[in-house]
C-alpha cells in the first residue's frame, strides 16, 4: 500500500497537461463529460489516498485498535512514519471537507438568492433598464429552469440577427445545466490543487458548447461568431457589471477569439492532439482508481493479519 496509495496524488499533476490541449481537439460536449469525469474521478480518488494514509497511523491509538479489534500492530507500519502521515493527511481532509461544504452551501445559497433583476419579465427572459451591455444565464434550482437576463445596453449593441444568437447561447447553458459541470469542477479542485488548472479548460469548453448550439439554432456560423464578438467587445467597453451572481453564465466569457476562430472554422483540426489528450486523461484516471483500490485491498489484508486472521485473496 504504501507505493500505491501515492499514485492518485500524484496522478492529477500528470492530468492537468492533457486538459489543456483537449478542449481544442475534441468537440466541446465530449471534451466537458471527459473533463467533467477525471476531474470528479481525480479528486474521489485522491481523497480515498488520504483516508488510506490515515488509517494505518490512527490504528496506533488504543481505542482505534480496540474498536478494530487488532491483536497486533499492522504489517510495516512504522510509528515514525505513520503517525506523522496520518496526522497531515487528517489535517487536508479536514480542510477539503470544510472548503467544499462552505463552496457548496454558498452555491447553493447563490440559487436562492438569485433573483431577476428589473421588471421586464418575459417567460425565461429577463430585459433590465440598464446602458452597459451584459447578458447572462442565471440556473434555476432542480425543477426550474432558469432565466436568461440581459440588459437593454447589450440588446442596443446587437442587431436581430445577433440577439437571436445571444439569446440561443444563454438558452443551451440552462438547457445543458452547465453551471453544475463548473461547480463539479471547482468542487474537485478543493480536493486537489493541480485540479484547479482544469476549471479553464472546462469554462472554455462550456462556452463552445453553447456558441455550437447558438450556430445551430440560427443556421449561420458567421452570423454566432459575430454575434459574440460584438456582444464580448460591447460588454468589455463598458463598466464591470456589478451584482452578476457568480453562478450565471455569460456569452462573453472566456478566450473570446479562440471561440471566434472555431465558429469561423479558422482554428486548425487537430484529431490526433485530442485522441492523444483523452487517452492521456482516461489512463490518469484508470490508473488512479486502480492503484487506489490496490492501496484499499493491501490495507484489508493488513488489517486482517493484525486481527489475527489469515488475509483473503
Amino acid at each position: 500500500m504504501i507505493y500505491a496509495v501515492w499514485v492518485p496524488l500524484l496522478m492529477p499533476f500528470l492530468a492537468v497537461p492533457a486538459a489543456r490541449r483537449l478542449a481544442d481537439a475534441l468537440s466541446p460536449v465530449r471534451a466537458v463529460r471527459l473533463l467533467a469525469s477525471t476531474a470528479v474521478g481525480l479528486a474521489l480518488f485522491s481523497t480515498l489516498a488520504l483516508v488510506l494514509l490515515v488509517v494505518p497511523g490512527a490504528t496506533r491509538l488504543s481505542a482505534v485498535a480496540a474498536v478494530g479489534e487488532l491483536v497486533k500492530p499492522l504489517a510495516d507500519a512504522a510509528p515514525d512514519v505513520t503517525v506523522p502521515l496520518a496526522a497531515a493527511a487528517v489535517a487536508l481532509l479536514a480542510g477539503c471537507a470544510v472548503a467544499v461544504t462552505r463552496t457548496a452551501r454558498r452555491h447553493w445559497a447563490e440559487l436562492h438568492r438569485a433573483g431577476v433583476p428589473g421588471d421586464g419579465s418575459d417567460g425565461e427572459l429577463t430585459v433590465v433598464r440598464d446602458s452597459r451591455p451584459d447578458a447572462y444565464a442565471l440556473p434555476g434550482l432542480p425543477g426550474s429552469p432558469g432565466r436568461i437576463v440581459v440588459t437593454t445596453g447589450m440588446l442596443r449593441a446587437l442587431d436581430s440577427a445577433e440577439r437571436d444568437v445571444l439569446l440561443a447561447h444563454e438558452r443551451a447553458h440552462l438547457a445543458g445545466r452547465h453551471h453544475l459541470f463548473l461547480a463539479a469542477a471547482e468542487l474537485a479542485a478543493l480536493c486537489h490543487p493541480a485540479l484547479r488548472s482544469l476549471r479553464a479548460p472546462m469554462g472554455y469548453a462550456l462556452e463552445r458548447c453553447a456558441d455550437e448550439a447558438a450556430a445551430a439554432a440560427v443556421g449561420d456560423r458567421r452570423v454566432a461568431a459575430r454575434a459574440i464578438g460584438r456582444a464580448a467587445l460591447a460588454a468589455r467597453a463598458a463598466e464591470e457589471v456589478e451584482g452578476r451572481p457568480r453562478v450565471a453564465l455569460a456569452a462573453t466569457a472566456g478566450p473570446v477569439p479562440r471561440r471566434v476562430a472555431a465558429l469561423l472554422g479558422r482554428a486548425t483540426p487537430r484529431p490526433r492532439v485530442g485522441r492523444a489528450a483523452a487517452a492521456a486523461l482516461l489512463a490518469c484516471l484508470a490508473l488512479s482508481g486502480a492503484a487506489a483500490l490496490d492501496a484499499t485491498h493491501d490495507l484489508h489484508s493488513s488489517i486482517e493479519v493484525a486481527q489475527g486472521e489469515s488475509p483473503q485473496h
